[in-house]
């Protein structure tokens, strides 16, 4: 038997119909290079979309082409999601702060017929637009005041190719299952490998993303979206709050700045914003020493690397701001699980609280998980066993863009269950709460255990000397390997190596004590702000333990 419901499909442009009708004068704020505190409204927004969706058609793009970006998170950049998508092409977003033979490789394998791009991203497409035999024009993202001298032929002024065009715009329909977006892995190894993702995925990711236990996305709030949308869509934010009817606040190429991201809280009333650790320990650090405030600020959500105690503890005792850590990746476009705390936790601790927080919270509905051991076989749910963490639902990737999607396959990244094998190693308790204790490349096996670099990085970076650390096992002659604590000092702070250690003595388990501390003035970070830990094995292949420490297990 059959429902006798309708069949509507899932369309991003119904996003944004739905949103003009329904909060057609709820503001975006953005910063952009031509503007430091540009305005305008959902109805806006939706007015443009129309003519850009035009102006690609005059421009001669067709249903499935790929249509690039280098850019910011801004309001045009916001425009190019929904015209892109909407018109039955791909929005395929591009990480600038890739290696340029990186990006040149994405652009040429995703086969971006157009690109558009911010004028600060200019001089890397100078320099690659001679490899990019199948871009046929470049559009800058900016006025005709503010083009910038190039010696490129095929260049665009984004205003002046939609100025003219009309704001009537039909947007079709069609299944639901057609590619809407690609964003591409950045992974230290190897080519970047292309996530294609659907309408569909996308939609159903925002309606994940908009839960109240997760970001609780409503006409409410406002949100400063710091993570970039040229990775993984700014984690669904641009959808989940044009959805909700939240108002969007967009830092563009200031979301490093802590001066203008304290301003941008304060001026604006923001109550949600959501980046990388690094943003957070900037801003902290401003607040610090400038003594300003975010009054505002109701709460951050933290993903792409774990999160530091000293975040979590910073936020709530110096600001009163809640940290909610999430987990996801490229491939799981990109949210699984997210921070929340459960009935009958109402008289937890602030410790207990913090120790919840540090761990990478519990499923989202819509996305399975599970830890299974070398074997494959699945590991209970109990906060001690470790082991590979697998992954499956409807916005997890199934293949990867030119590649088999033939399980079992060379380049197939699920086996023949459907599970993600994400390359994590983590836990996870009684009450489904998931930790990562490292990346399978990354952990350190010891004596025949593993112990977690992750643990060892969180524990060293709450000292108040420490400003960045990452830990990497080094061989042992006895042990096989033992860990190396790598670490930068803050400024004008000093520290020894033998301060670090009896610092971490009552934080870590005997066993995670790293055997030696060296400081450099940086660490070695990928384009997305992770810390690169294959660089730094290759900088210290050739350490030696100064003499072997006298450890037992």
């Amino acid at each position: 038997m059959q429902s006798l419901m309708m069949n509507s499909q899932l369309m991003i442009s119904n996003i944004l119909k739905h949103a003009e009708k329904n909060y057609s004068k709820r503001e975006i704020v953005s910063v952009t290079a031509d503007n430091p505190r540009h305005r305008y409204t959902y109805q806006d927004l939706a007015v443009r979309t129309r003519k850009l969706a035009n102006a690609l058609e005059s421009l001669g793009a067709k249903f499935g082409d790929r249509i690039g970006t280098l850019a910011w998170n801004d309001y045009r950049h916001l425009e190019l999601y929904y015209a892109v998508s909407g018109s039955g092409m791909v929005c395929h977003t591009i990480n600038p702060k890739l290696f340029p033979e990186q990006v040149n490789y994405i652009i040429n394998h995703a086969e971006d017929r157009f690109i558009f791009v911010d004028v600060l991203v200019m001089p890397l497409v100078e320099a690659l637009a001679a490899h990019l035999p199948k871009v046929e024009a470049f559009i800058v993202l900016t006025n005709k005041v503010n083009m910038p001298q190039t010696t490129l032929e095929n260049v665009l002024c984004y205003e002046e190719l939609i100025a003219d065009q009309s704001s009537d715009f039909e947007w079709p329909e069609f299944d639901e299952n057609t590619a809407s977006g690609m964003c591409y892995t950045s992974g230290t190894t190897g080519n970047p490998k292309g996530v294609v993702y659907s309408h569909r995925s996308t939609l159903l990711h925002a309606y994940a993303g908009a839960l109240p236990d997760v970001t609780n996305a409503s006409g409410r709030e406002t949100v400063l979206p710091v993570v970039p949308m040229f990775h993984v869509n700014a984690w669904g934010l641009p959808y989940a709050t044009i959805m909700t009817g939240a108002k969007l606040v967009m830092p563009g190429p200031k979301m490093g700045d802590g001066e203008t991201l304290q301003d941008l809280i304060e001026t604006e009333n923001v109550t949600f914003s959501s980046g990388v650790p690094t943003i957070w320990l900037a801003l902290l650090d401003y607040l610090d020493k400038s003594g300003k405030k975010v009054t505002s600020l109701s709460r951050v959500t933290v993903g792409g690397a774990a999160c530091p105690r000293a975040i979590i503890v910073r936020f709530k005792d110096n600001h009163d701001t809640m940290v909610y850590q999430g987990w996801g990746m490229t491939e799981t476009s990109p949210l699984g699980t997210f921070f929340g705390l459960q009935p009958g936790m109402e008289d937890y601790t602030d410790e207990q609280i913090t120790d919840l927080q540090t761990m990478q919270g519990r499923g989202v509905f819509g996305v399975e998980m599970r830890i299974v051991d070398e074997d494959n076989n699945e590991l209970p749910w109990d906060g001690v066993a470790f082991g590979a963490l697998k992954v499956r639902g409807p916005w997890v990737i199934r293949g990867y863009y030119g590649m088999s999607q033939t399980p079992g396959e060379e380049g197939c990244p699920v086996d023949d269950k459907g599970w993600f094998d994400t390359g994590d190693v983590a836990t996870i308790n009684a009450d489904g709460y998931m930790q990562i204790t490292d990346r399978t490349k990354d952990v350190i096996k010891s004596g025949g255990e593993w112990v977690s670099s992750i643990d060892i990085e969180n524990a060293a970076v709450s000292h108040p000397h420490i400003a960045e650390a990452a830990a990497i096992g080094r061989y042992h002659p006895k042990w096989t390997e033992r860990p190396l604590l790598i670490a930068v000092r803050k400024a004008d702070r000093e520290a020894s190596s033998s301060d670090i250690l009896k610092f971490l003595a009552d934080k870590l388990h005997k066993w995670s004590l790293p055997d030696d501390v060296v400081f450099v003035d940086e660490l070695p970070h990928t384009a997305t702000g992770k810390l690169n830990k294959l660089a730094l094995r290759k900088a210290f292949e050739d350490y030696e333990f100064p003499e072997p420490v006298n450890i037992q297990k």
